[in-house]
């Protein structure tokens, strides 16, 4: 089973008529609205993470395990990332991208509405941390089916010669949802006071995502399915297991875009998760309102940058763009440290403020970067599983690890080392990666090229 021939028709008569345009623009719009909505779903649990869940799910232990249990119950979700973009991107690449993308959105809204209305340990015991979790891997697997197809409803649709900012639409989302769920936590916690955040008023947050799938789920349906998927359909070209074969033609490809994400993803979720708690924890003191709207201003910032850096990838190539910003990465994490750690609050606020910027240079150009490593009728899956795969090295355990070095060596340069170790391992997967910013991706011949130009050692089997 596959797209229906008729959608087919329509999608690639829609991409040679004055339909073009306004199919860019919905395309544009339906895939930042989606990813805003899952990230927004995704972060808050991030904050509620570091700030709500050890108290509320792990009560009895101390502030550190308890630490440590909650940001393992985050990690579970990155773990199921990848679970998530074999399955969707199975059926993303034989059904299409927009039919996958509903139910994505779906799947992410009903588990982050019912994480709002989960009771905590005090009344349901071990249940509670138990239902988190699973409702927690939910989460991960809805939004490991999600970003690939965004990027691909938008970059699919869009002038081939501007794949670097249309697939930077989608990237946004990140963005926008970090300040929607920031934004929200903050009022709340404003609002409800200390006792009644803790108690109901993190909850609000989670329950008005349903609302906001509502939302989502309108502008999705009014799209179209990409004319490249289309004329796969037409002619006949979709792959009946196309994970499988993913994996079997370009493993290369998959993998480094695996660590393509090393200074992106890591710094991120330390930057938007474990400086919740590194700062707010009794040896620094300062507040929870403090942090999050130091957290909202980043996001602000990011949310100009991230399309003007996969804009400037259109014109001076991805790979140049992505390693400038892992290169700054690795530097800015002893700067950002020695900030924190000043004990000046202004500078605090300055560093929390400024801290996306380098993953704004990579984040921009670094879904056009990904998904132009696959040819159409593997590029839903190929893409999913190397952008996922980095959920279980790099964002993953990143709150972990951090807790974990700070606890050792009770310093925050521990965590500077970190990222500058991701930053290395991001230049050099990103220096072995091709780099597609000027070619046709949707003939497959550009893909057959580049293979039949490497070493043996480096080629598979390609049917």
């Amino acid at each position: 089973m596959t797209l229906d021939p008729r959608e087919a028709q329509a999608a690639t008569a829609a991409a040679t008529t004055a339909e073009h345009s306004r199919q860019v623009r919905k395309a544009a719009v339906a895939s930042t609205v989606g990813t805003t909505i899952e990230w927004y779903d995704y972060f808050l649990y991030g904050t509620a993470a570091a700030l709500v869940f050890p108290q509320l799910f792990f009560p009895n232990a101390s502030s550190y395990v308890g630490l440590l249990a909650s940001f393992a119950t985050y990690f579970v979700g990155f773990l199921a990332r990848p679970v998530g973009a074999a399955i969707f991107g199975h059926w993303g690449d034989r059904l299409g991208r927009k039919r996958t993308l509903i139910v994505t959105l779906l799947m992410m809204g009903i588990s982050t509405t019912l994480i709002g209305l989960l009771p905590g340990a005090t009344s349901w015991g071990d249940a509670a941390p138990v239902l988190l979790i699973v409702l927690r891997i939910l989460q991960g697997v809805a939004v490991g089916g999600e970003w690939s197809g965004s990027v691909l409803l938008s970059m699919e649709w869009g002038d081939q010669r501007r794949r670097g900012l249309m697939g930077s639409w989608p990237q946004l989302g990140v963005a926008v949802g970090l300040i929607l769920s920031t934004g929200l936590m903050t009022l709340f916690n404003s609002v409800a006071g200390p006792t009644g955040f803790l108690g109901w008023g993190w909850r609000v947050p989670f329950l008005l995502s349903l609302l906001l799938v509502a939302v989502g789920l309108y502008i999705r349906l009014q799209i179209l399915e990409t004319p490249m998927f289309a004329r796969l359909v037409e002619t006949q070209r979709v792959e009946r297991a196309p994970v499988r074969e993913v994996i079997r033609r370009h493993p290369r490809e998959i993998v480094l875009s695996a660590l393509v994400r090393m200074s992106e993803q890591m710094p991120f979720y330390i930057v938007t998760a474990f400086v919740l708690s590194y700062l707010t924890g009794p040896d620094r003191g300062y507040t929870r309102n403090f942090v999050l709207i130091g957290t909202l201003i980043a996001a602000g910032i990011e949310f100009f940058l991230v399309p003007y850096f996969g804009h400037l990838s259109d014109s001076v190539g991805r790979k140049r763009i992505y390693m400038t910003g892992a290169a700054i990465m690795g530097v800015w994490g002893f700067v950002y440290f020695a900030l924190l750690d000043s004990g000046i609050a202004w500078l605090v606020f300055v560093a929390v403020s400024l801290g996306l910027i380098p993953h704004a240079m990579q984040y921009g150009p670094q879904a056009s970067l990904i998904a132009e490593s696959f040819p159409t009728q593997l590029r839903y899956g190929g893409a999913g599983l190397g952008y996922q795969l980095a959920s279980i090295i790099a964002g993953g355990p990143a709150a972990l690890v951090a807790t974990w070095l700070i606890h050792q060596f009770g310093t925050g340069y521990a965590v500077s080392v970190y990222i500058a170790i991701s930053a290395v391992i991001t230049l050099a997967a990103t220096a072995a990666l091709h780099d597609y910013s000027r070619a046709d991706i949707s003939d497959e011949s550009t893909y057959r090229r580049d293979r039949e130009a490497m070493p043996p050692t480096h080629r598979t089997r390609h049917a």
